[in-house]
């Protein structure tokens, strides 16, 4: 095979060490293998930079498992042409594996240009995935302590989320802080309630009498500081965000218009996917990439049902997210949704709603200038009358009735 790159390296690495085998043209022109091991501290991976340009490596390969790899690529990035590639395509033949072996398989493949590389994001870009992939942990964490807050209230026999829709509402609020603070008497506590809440006062009296001691007070008042510091964080994190996002102001605008879509997860968005769509050729390659495209199984001539496979899960999260909530609207996204969820089911109408979003969004951000414009909850009735009147008679014809379409006088 040819050779694509006489200098190279190729890197297997791990928590404390490093495997490194460079590629380089000998006395005689044929490539020549150097190994050498490193440690991971930082002056470690400077003297293996070092160690690279010194035999003039010009690029280098290593695997994408686990965090181990981004100090390294955070160290190197300035000095070489980086390759992060999937663990999974450069498996070797299965038998004598070692770190050796596999920093060597590595360094062949590469030589011989037969990587592929990972979508890496610029370091700004790393920084707000990190930002608001954490963010995301903690409304998690924040929606299982309600959860356990819920639990405790039910132990005790308080039935608040009964007969209010949010307990952490400001009137939930407000009788939770009583419960915690010692009061029992339901009726005080459900005279608490504010606006339409309070046409459930009778209701609210009979949910409120339960068996509530010092233990439930105790963890009542717990459960609401952790959810209060929770709280707290998030809205640092949204802010920092905001700080972070302020370039792309127009591009979030845009996503914003969407339904099913808001602030927070058109900057999820933005941060696993940038604001740059020329890394990505079509709207089509972007949707492979992020997996939330139907997968190919394809023998003999004929196509087998393949999943979607594993891509970017915090990306394919929010938008999943985004898709059920546009399945609710007066939308095309709402019209595609129900049209889909009765053939396919619930799970295969959200993968579709968060394909055509996702390749909505590669559109918006890769025009200059472009806005979106919802095409209307009657898009796929008008786009085909025909085969909506045939429907219609038919369900009709079963129904026992003769049916005859006479078109209305204008």
């Amino acid at each position: 095979m040819n050779l694509v790159y006489e200098r190279c390296c190729g890197l297997d690495i791990h928590q404390k060490t490093i495997a490194a085998c460079r590629i380089t043209p000998g006395p005689d022109g044929t490539a020549q293998k150097e190994i050498k091991s490193f440690q991971t501290m930082t002056d470690d991976v400077l003297a293996l930079g070092k160690w690279l340009s010194e035999g003039g490596v010009t690029h280098v390969a290593m695997e994408s498992t686990g965090i181990y790899w981004q100090p390294i690529y955070n160290l190197l990035e300035d000095q070489f042409t980086l390759l992060l590639v999937n663990a999974r395509h450069v498996k070797a033949v299965p038998g004598r594996k070692t770190d050796i072996r596999d920093c060597e398989w590595l360094a062949d493949l590469l030589q011989h240009g037969l990587l592929k590389a990972s979508f890496v994001p610029n370091r700004e870009q790393r920084e707000l995935r990190q930002l608001t992939r954490y963010r995301t942990t903690l409304a998690d964490t924040r929606s299982a302590e309600v959860k356990r807050l819920q639990k405790t209230l039910e132990a005790s026999n308080i039935k608040l989320r009964s007969v209010a829709s949010d307990i952490l509402g400001k009137s939930g609020r407000e009788m939770l802080n009583e419960l915690s603070n010692g009061t029992t008497d339901a009726a005080k506590l459900a005279n608490l309630a504010k606006g339409t809440l309070r046409n459930k006062i009778p209701e609210l009296q009979r949910a409120l009498d339960g068996r509530f001691g010092a233990h439930q007070r105790f963890m009542v008042a717990e459960h609401l500081a952790q959810i209060d510091a929770l709280e707290a964080q998030i809205e640092r994190f949204d802010q920092e965000v905001a700080t972070r996002t302020e370039p792309f102001k127009e591009e979030l605008a845009k996503l914003d218009q969407m339904p099913g879509f808001g602030i927070r997860a058109a900057e999820n968005v933005v941060a696993e996917i940038g604001v740059d769509m020329t890394r990505f050729p079509t709207a089509h390659h972007l949707a492979s990439w992020a997996r939330l495209c139907p997968g190919s199984n394809e023998s003999a001539g004929k196509q087998r049902s393949a999943p979607t496979g594993r891509g970017n899960p915090w990306l394919r999260r929010t938008l999943v997210q985004t898709a059920h909530a546009a399945g609710h609207t007066k939308s095309y996204f709402g019209a595609q949704y129900r049209r889909l969820r009765r053939r396919r089911g619930a799970q295969k109408a959200t993968i579709a709603v968060s394909h055509s979003q996702l390749v909505t969004v590669y559109h918006l951000l890769r025009v200059p200038g472009a806005h979106f414009t919802d095409l209307g909850p009657d898009y796929f009735d008008e786009h085909d009358r025909t085969a909506l009147e045939h429907r219609h008679v038919n369900a009709l014809e079963k129904l026992g009735y003769n049916v005859q379409l006479q078109p209305r006088a204008a």
